[in-house]
């Protein structure tokens, strides 16, 4: 006989929006044809999941489908994964930053400052949308930046806003004892203090070499992309003791792919097409387009109870301003 396997399906939204319904919940339950499936609120109306044995997890993509029919017209997030994704609740939290962590690519933002706004945000995008190599559109794009005075670039990070759920991700994970690591193909000069604004663990970025204080146009080899950030990943979960099942990897952009594809759950957050389509086929993978970051945690099974034991916790967990 074949053994069963336990697959899991989570409904995400955005907090607040009502957009997931006692129906939504009953429609996604209804698609699930042919499985005893009872499900439970984690956040009521933000969060829904329902645990469920699976004979054949070759099914999983047929599943996906039916679901995605069932709910179409609303604005919820549908995931559905299996053990192949490893232990639910992850002890590595990998994050990409610009557009991730943050709303912003800072990229932009310095290329304003340079007058360079429109020609160097057209690079970023076909970067982020996998068009260009990221090294070499990296290397394009810092060259523009040569003589740009650094301490013009405070303001860029003054105007930087947090992602909705930032917060409440990273210190409800590291409540429950996960470390957590900002990998940034941007700079160290923005990642850093917004790593240690969030109280993550480790940051991993580029570098912009500095002269007299301006930019010299150059980044210091070796540049951190794709596949940068994948090692990165893997160290962390070496020097942590960790299997790779252990973590979990979220980010927005082509340069995520190989990260998302390494961890033990590859999030796709608001992502560009290349991102988001990878990790729908991806056993490993799940999309989150309606939600915000808080949806991490309901995919790791955290429900309310505790994200406000770990809110609780904040003020101990934040590093000294």
């Amino acid at each position: 006989m074949t053994a069963a396997h336990i697959a899991t399906l989570t409904l995400t939204a955005k907090p607040g929006s009502g957009a997931l319904t006692d129906a939504v919940t009953q429609s996604a339950t209804e698609a699930l044809s042919g499985v005893s499936a009872t499900g439970h609120w984690l956040s009521r109306g933000d969060a829904w999941e329902t645990r469920f044995e699976l004979a054949d997890p070759g099914r999983i993509s047929g599943l996906r489908t039916l679901l995605s029919d069932a709910v179409a017209a609303a604005s919820v997030d549908i995931n559905l994964l299996t053990e192949a994704s490893g232990p639910r609740r992850k002890h590595l939290l990998c994050a990409d930053m610009e557009s991730t962590i943050i709303e912003q690519e800072l990229i932009d933002e310095i290329a304003k400052l340079a007058g360079r706004h429109d020609e160097i945000a057209a690079i970023t995008t076909a970067a982020m949308q996998g068009k260009l190599d990221f090294a070499a559109s990296l290397v394009r794009r810092v060259a523009l930046f040569e003589g740009l005075a650094v301490e013009r670039l405070d303001a860029i990070l003054e105007r930087a806003t947090l992602m909705p759920g930032a917060e409440t991700l990273v210190h409800t994970m590291r409540t429950n004892g996960a470390r957590t690591a900002l990998i940034s193909g941007g700079f160290t000069l923005f990642a850093e203090r917004i790593g240690a604004r969030l109280g993550f663990d480790h940051v991993v970025a580029n570098v912009l070499e500095i002269e007299n204080g301006r930019l010299t146009g150059r980044v210091r080899e070796p540049i951190l992309g794709p596949q940068g950030k994948a090692d990165a990943l893997a160290r962390l979960a070496r020097e942590h003791g960790l299997a790779l099942s252990d973590t979990i990897a979220v980010g927005d952009g082509a340069n995520d792919l190989t990260m998302l594809a390494s961890a033990g759950l590859g999030v796709a957050f608001r992502a560009k097409p290349i991102l988001r389509d990878a990790a729908q086929a991806s056993p490993t993978g799940a999309v989150v387009t309606h939600g915000d970051l808080t949806a991490l945690l309901y995919l790791q099974g955290y429900a309310d109870a505790d994200v406000r034991r770990a809110l609780g916790q904040r003020s101990a967990l934040s590093p000294p301003a």
